[in-house]
């Protein structure tokens, strides 16, 4: 893995590293590890329905986001020249004054413990919200069945990367979960890799292989670590949003585009 480390900055006491770099990541498969599920978005179209569902609605989805997640439209999304293509428009849909999709394995693929690869490029601009991120396959309530997220981005503060774990004792709605901020200045001008390590002993978050994230399984309880169980993936675009929409949302910004190269699950050879 060739990085070519342009600036460095550790902020310990603020949690933040900036991280500026120019990314000569391989797109190869790990060799190291054993490819479990991937999706190449090498098709035309739909994504593939083998592999993912969506979520649908316009309810907010408990952040008070602003969008309709569509089914099976294009223009929200589709596979366009090798990428999977997850578009946010400004357009009335039902109650909904924009449209965008949720997609997720749930149903079609979970596992447990390994390693997860998106290279991806994030649209820009206030009000975007667009995220990696895993939940249980058997949630029953949140979040006390946990939550990973791999990576969130918010529209108003570019560059700055974030991820975190959400858990009964450690969530936003106390104020108490576990978060980390990576900054990489061109997230919406290049892609980059975002990856998640899981173990049952830690969970380890990295961008273009620079780690930034790391959640330790020290207390031994559900409430403190539910990773013991199967996740699936889940790739979204929201509009606005308690966070995404903390300063509004720029109309003027739309359409915008999350290109996601390709996702790779990886578990131990």
């Amino acid at each position: 893995m060739n990085i070519k480390l342009q600036n460095i900055i550790q902020l310990c006491t603020v949690g933040i590293v900036i991280f500026s770099a120019t990314s000569c990541v391989s797109n190869k498969p790990d060799s190291g590890k054993k490819l479990i599920w991937n999706d190449e978005f090498n098709g035309k179209g739909l994504p593939d329905s083998l592999k993912w569902n969506y979520d649908v609605g316009g309810d907010g989805y408990g952040n008070e986001e602003a969008q309709f997640y569509t089914k099976n439209r294009l223009e929200n999304a589709r596979m366009e020249d090798g990428n999977l293509v997850i578009e946010a428009r400004k357009e009335n849909w039902q109650k909904n004054k924009y449209t965008s999709a949720r997609l997720l394995t749930k149903g079609k693929f979970s596992f447990q413990y390994g390693t997860v690869e998106v290279r991806a490029k994030l649209p820009k601009g206030r009000g975007t919200w667009p995220a990696i991120w895993m939940m249980s396959e058997h949630m029953k309530e949140w979040p006390d069945d946990g939550e990973l997220d791999i990576m969130e981005h918010v529209g108003f503060n570019p560059g700055y990367v974030h991820a975190s774990v959400h858990t009964k004792k450690y969530n936003h709605i106390q104020g108490t979960q576990k978060t980390d901020t990576l900054i990489v200045k061109d997230v919406s001008e290049k892609f980059h890799v975002y990856k998640a390590d899981w173990t049952p002993e830690k969970i380890d978050v990295y961008i273009d292989g620079q780690k930034f994230f790391t959640y330790e399984n020290k207390e031994k309880t559900y409430e403190a670590w539910p990773f013991d169980q199967p996740y699936f993936l889940i790739l979204n675009l929201a509009v606005g949003g308690f966070w995404g929409g903390k300063e509004g949302i720029d109309d003027r910004i739309f359409p915008q585009k999350y290109y996601i190269d390709y996702v790779r699950v990886y578990q131990n050879k």
